[in-house]
């Protein structure tokens, strides 16, 4: 067996073993949060429920608005193209920053 693929080899090991005690501890720490809610009141309970709630949509909010954020950042550049090529139409005269639309030199329509 070659040495590099021994490296190899222990480094994935070693790689299982931090998931490990990574999930060994979260799972630890989640026994201990439902045990200390049971110790308390209903009172405390409640606002632990909330609390708990309010942090978990939180994360989800987070985690959505990371998951989307490149199609809204497409969407704003699709947008801006679109109003910066609408704006460079000769729809319009500029005199500095005064525009006059070519529509206004027609008659008025009566109502």
């Amino acid at each position: 067996m070659d040495v590099g693929k021994k490296d190899y080899i222990g480094s994935c090991r070693a790689q299982v073993m931090v998931i490990d005690q990574f999930l060994a501890g979260a799972v630890l720490t989640v026994c201990v949060g439902l045990l200390l809610r049971l110790l308390v009141g209903a009172h405390r309970r409640q606002r632990f429920d909330a609390a708990v709630r309010r942090a978990w949509l939180a994360a989800r909010q987070r985690a959505l608005s990371l998951w989307h954020w490149r199609a809204r950042r497409d969407a704003a550049a699709r947008e801006a193209a679109e109003v910066i090529r609408r704006a460079a139409r000769k729809a319009a005269e500029r005199d500095g920053n005064v525009i006059r639309p070519n529509a206004f030199r027609e008659p008025r329509k009566p109502h």
